[in-house]
């Protein structure tokens, strides 16, 4: 189960890049064996560190005001790339649980949504907006009750699909979701057993007594 995702209000981390890949967020040489948590000091290795390994003061993930800053405002087609749910790991183990960009890789956007972090597609220009306010640190305020984003002077509608943020603003996952619908799959069963009993009647194996006999099934109702 994730955290339920209502607001979020904090400080956003600037990133004007475009196709920045899974690979930029976390590098493939660090993902065996590694706890969640693990990953925050390797995410955006790239990015934050110098030729000779020493850390970028200039990088924005690298300021100390920054660093439980819960928003990354990035440039389009964030999180292209390879399919590595430790992408959106990393991304959590910086602490960051929204992430507002023009486009995103499609298979990264449905990982940010099966993990609880929630991305946010606006236009380049509302999004060159909210750079310009996550570089002057104003506070922004994402609220998924109202699908919008508000900073100082600004209100920025987005869309989102509704039974996806039904998930988020509960917090359930796959499993959980399922378990909330038991009684209606119950009495779908109850019903269906009734209406195609055949589809119930598990074979024994070949040979044994409690062998169920063979039935028509191109007959259907």
């Amino acid at each position: 189960m994730n955290q339920p995702f209502t607001r979020l209000d904090g400080v956003a981390l600037p990133l004007p890049h475009a196709n920045v890949d899974t690979d930029t967020i976390i590098r493939i040489e660090h993902l065996i064996d590694a706890e969640h948590v693990q990953l925050r000091e390797h995410a955006f290795a790239a990015l934050r560190c110098r030729a000779d390994g020493s850390l970028d003061p200039d990088c924005p993930f690298n300021l100390e005001a920054n660093r439980d800053a819960p928003i990354l405002v990035a440039g389009r087609n964030f999180g292209c790339g390879s399919s590595r749910e430790h992408a959106v790991w990393a991304l959590q183990a910086l602490g960051l649980r929204c992430v507002i960009a023009e486009s995103f890789g499609d298979i990264f956007a449905s990982n940010c949504l099966q993990n609880g972090l929630l991305p946010i597609c606006v236009p380049a220009s509302d999004v060159a907006v909210l750079l310009d306010a996550a570089v002057r640190r104003e506070i922004f305020h994402v609220d998924l009750l109202r699908r919008c984003i508000e900073t100082s002077g600004h209100r920025i509608e987005f869309e989102i699909d509704e039974w996806r943020r039904q998930r988020l603003l509960s917090g359930l996952g796959d499993i959980e979701h399922t378990l909330t619908l038991a009684e209606e799959i119950g009495d779908w069963q109850t019903l269906d057993r009734a209406r195609r009993p055949w589809v119930w009647a598990i074979p024994a194996a070949p040979g044994s007594a409690q062998a169920v006999p063979s039935t028509d099934r191109t007959t259907f109702n």
